[in-house]
């Protein structure tokens, strides 16, 4: 079954290159979630002001990969225990989030995140919220790495 997840960790340029190669994955965008402002830009995002996080919608083949695989997979290309910010991305749009979209996901991801805290050290500051709308970010920022031949 094909399903839609969104995730945050970062600036969404390298997550997006990251998720989009992995197996299962069958399209990718960068956009902004978790806010309060209508139609957000990347400028206005940057800024902090919108409490919007810099975050990745992915659609998956569940049958190639699972959400839990996909959630696993997220947790080895960040690190999740930096509070607003990773690396020199300072700042809570660049907040490691998963934006769950039914019960189900909310369910693996807590799951997941009690089963790895550990692993961490139990420092893991990745937020749990509830999607509630995706806001897709300027076309310039779509596959950027892809078209600046990085990946």
């Amino acid at each position: 079954m094909i399903q839609d997840a969104y995730l945050a960790a970062g600036c969404f340029w390298g997550v997006e290159s990251k998720l989009s190669n992995l197996e299962g994955v069958i399209e990718t965008a960068v956009g902004y979630c978790g806010g309060s402002l209508e139609n957000p830009t990347y400028k206005l995002v940057c800024a902090g002001d919108t409490g919007h996080a810099e975050t990745v919608h992915v659609v998956f083949d569940d049958a190639v990969i699972s959400y839990e695989n996909l959630l696993r997979y997220f947790f080895q290309i960040h690190d999740p225990t930096q509070l607003n910010r990773q690396g020199f991305d300072i700042g809570d749009n660049y907040r490691s989030a998963i934006f769950y979209i039914n019960d189900a996901q909310k369910l693996d991801a807590q799951n997941l995140l009690n089963e790895i805290g550990p692993d961490f050290n139990n420092m893991l500051v990745t937020n749990l919220e509830e999607f509630k709308e995706f806001f897709k970010a300027e076309e310039y920022h779509q596959k950027y790495l892809a078209k600046k031949n990085h990946v």
